[in-house]
């Protein structure tokens, strides 16, 4: 299901319990993030123990936070991915407009300019990129969404993004988003990232949360809800 995932063999004897619980946890998250795990998809305590070469206390410890994060159901054998209505994730997207929006606000007047500079370098390689991957294209929309709010200096604000990021941009998305939808995506980051240059809050606010709703409607139409 997962076997993506697994952790290194070789460093499985060097961690902590507690870490290893952690890393469990991650890895979980964002293959449920990013949809490499299915809404309704079960998650056997014991099957993702052996493909993560774990023990089955950090698998289980990780269901019981992915659970409370409401990422996660319990079923009779076991657990299963939380499949959302339209209302709550609408909800959630909305949410997430409100607190990037405000960490694109916060960046904007606290970010430092090395800061900057790898904001626009990610957007600009973006841009270059020739018919990228899902992965890819996934991968470079997180990273530029992860350095503003990194910019921000603001952990609790991103601990609440964090906990709110359940439907990010994933891969099913990425592959049914159209060439003009990308574009679109694309032009929303050059907004942003030229309202930050221009340590313009108020315009780095509201173009994030005008992209993270336009994020929404490509979800609503690709038929993800």
């Amino acid at each position: 299901m997962i076997m993506s995932l697994a952790l290194n063999p070789a460093r499985r004897l060097l961690v902590p319990e507690a870490t290893r619980a952690s890393d469990v946890y991650e890895r979980l998250r964002e293959a449920i993030v990013t949809g490499q795990i299915r809404p309704n998809e079960p998650l056997i305590e014991a099957d993702l123990a052996a493909e993560l070469a774990v023990s089955r206390t950090p698998v289980r410890e990780s269901l019981q936070r992915l659970f409370a994060d409401g990422l996660i159901v319990a079923r009779k054998r076991g657990w299963a991915v939380r499949a959302y209505g339209i209302d709550e994730i609408r909800e959630n997207y909305e949410l997430r407009a409100g607190l990037e929006g405000y960490a694109a606000r916060l960046a904007a007047e606290r970010a430092s300019d090395g800061e900057l500079t790898k904001i626009v370098a990610v957007h600009e390689k973006r841009l270059q990129l020739d018919q990228p991957t899902q992965e890819v294209r996934v991968k470079s929309n997180r990273q530029f969404h992860d350095l503003i709010l990194a910019a921000a200096k603001n952990k609790r604000l991103a601990d609440a993004v964090y906990r709110a990021g359940q439907f990010y941009f994933n891969l099913r998305v990425a592959g049914l988003t159209t060439e003009d939808e990308m574009r679109a995506a694309n032009a929303d980051h050059g907004r942003i990232a030229a309202a930050l240059l221009a340590r313009d809050g108020a315009a780095a606010e509201q173009a994030t949360r005008q992209h993270i709703m336009h994020a929404f409607e490509i979800m609503y139409r690709v038929g993800e809800l």
